[in-house]
């Protein structure tokens, strides 16, 4: 299934992809404190600089045994709030991506609504690596609608509960983390104020296979022999994952411009899910993209998942990488197989 795809339907339906009028309020991250090198993972048939050579990783954040999800999103969600200047109180609205919930029920979204002392609805939103950019635009339309006046988006995943240590293929390449965004809307209507320019979403289902946790789940409950097998643990097929990516990043990048009605070189900056080094470059140099364009951290962070893109914005606009006014293009891809990108003006 892809939202807006080809053809006169879907050039209808792009004319409907702008949502103006929205402005990200303040951001926040949630980080563990321990820092895992490539040095102390340990794993076997993987050194340190292969991983370096193959991912761009060289190191992620695990979280303590102790820590959950919701720890992580509620972290994250403190210092949005602050940063933002905004009281618990005028959210509206929690919407929590994760993969990595504490539990099948509650929510992560409705232990943090609980924390924080929020009196909203909450929810948990599923895209896996792109369920930042799903939650993004799921708060922009509930801001649009008039709906709510503030939303707390945050995506969040403890990675290190679902990547199997014995795995070289996969264990050095997911850290946990969160990262939060508000959403509220824009005194600056215009068109050149602050919005969702442009904005797709999609999925492929049938290649969901190259990324799944067999066990654990209504189709194959959790047994002692699944757990024996380690079926528990993600299962990627990395190769088609890597070709995947690099095939769907531009196309989503190219759509978004030809929606806009503007050219690549006006985006002054790209923020694509931080999955691997490889992965990004590629996609850049298919585009022809300026490296100084491209915001990357997943040399420090590794993947996490829903967390990539909020903990990726919160740092650049720590750096002034981003400013308001700019152009600011973001692209999730991951399980699913889902993908989803946006185009915003700051």
């Amino acid at each position: 299934m892809t939202i807006c795809s080809t053809g006169p339907l879907a050039r209808r339906l792009a004319s409907r992809r702008t949502i103006p009028g929205i402005r990200i309020l303040g951001t926040g991250i949630g980080i563990p404190e321990r820092a895992v090198t490539n040095e102390e993972l340990n794993v076997p048939g993987c050194d340190p600089e292969w991983i370096v050579q193959r991912t761009g990783i060289h190191s992620r954040y695990h979280a303590a045994p102790h820590q959950s999800t919701s720890d992580l999103a509620f972290l994250a969600a403190e210092s949005c709030l602050k940063n933002a200047e905004t009281d618990v109180s005028e959210i509206d609205l929690i919407i929590v991506g994760t993969m990595t919930p504490d539990h099948y029920t509650p929510s992560a979204s409705c232990i943090l609504q609980a924390r924080l002392g929020a009196t909203c609805a909450a929810m948990d939103l599923n895209a896996a690596c792109s369920g930042f950019i799903y939650g993004l635009v799921t708060a922009s339309q509930f801001i649009n609608s008039g709906s709510c006046r503030r939303v707390l988006v945050i995506g969040a995943d403890k990675m290190s509960i679902v990547i199997d240590p014995e795995d070289p293929r996969t264990w050095p390449l997911f850290g946990d983390g969160a990262g939060a965004v508000i959403v509220g809307g824009a005194e600056d209507q215009g068109d050149d104020g602050p919005g969702l320019i442009a904005w797709r979403l999609g999925s492929e289902g049938e290649l969901g296979g190259a990324l799944v946790v067999p066990a654990c789940g209504s189709r194959q409950p959790a047994t002692i022999e699944g757990l024996q097998n380690r079926q528990h643990y993600l299962k990627m097929e990395g190769r088609s994952v890597f070709k995947w990516a690099v095939r769907r990043v531009p196309e989503i990048v190219m759509s978004l411009v030809e929606d806009a009605g503007i050219q690549l070189k006006d985006v002054d900056a790209f923020l694509l899910h931080q999955a691997n080094r490889r992965i990004i470059d590629a996609a850049a140099h298919q585009m022809g993209i300026d490296a100084d364009k491209v915001l990357v951290n997943v040399d420090r962070f590794g993947n996490t998942s829903a967390g990539s893109i909020p903990i990726l914005m919160n740092e650049c606009l720590a750096k002034g990488q981003i400013r308001p006014g700019m152009l600011v293009m973001a692209v999730g891809f991951g399980a699913g197989l889902t993908w989803g990108g946006c185009l915003l003006r700051w």
